[in-house]
């Protein structure tokens, strides 16, 4: 995969403040905060550069307050690093082609996989498939 690289400022122009803040300086919106994610068909894309990270096929409601997935839509497109902050052990996910910080994973999700992609809204970009006429 390519790798995206953009200087401090182009990402903040870029894109909106608390996009810049979650997925530059690995911040965290609040739970409950951003809108709900329509439930038709359709891939979510990062948003810092259009990746394809996740599948609406794989998302659940875990009631946590975030997009939750239980599988990203491709394993070579969302990486794993440990993440020590705020006095707690966590695997943060992020974007492999522009590292932009998407959320954490956590082993406590549904079948088949058992993990939990709890993953920032504002990071995510929804694109909606096209739906094949009847």
């Amino acid at each position: 995969m390519q790798k995206i690289q953009k200087s401090d400022a182009e990402w903040k122009a870029q894109l909106s403040d608390l996009a810049y803040k979650v997925t530059r300086k690995h911040g965290t919106e609040r739970a409950f905060t951003h809108e709900n994610f329509p439930k038709t068909p359709g891939v979510y894309r990062c948003v810092g550069c259009g990746t394809p990270v996740f599948d609406q096929a794989h998302k659940f409601d875990s009631g946590t307050g975030w997009p939750s997935f239980y599988q990203p839509i491709a394993a070579e497109n969302v990486g794993e690093s440990q993440d020590n902050g705020f006095f707690m052990r966590r695997t943060e996910v992020h974007c492999n082609a522009c590292d932009a910080h998407l959320g954490h994973v956590f082993p406590d999700g549904p079948k088949p996989t058992g993990l939990r992609y709890c993953i920032n809204g504002v990071a995510l970009e929804f694109e909606p498939k096209d739906e094949p006429p009847a």
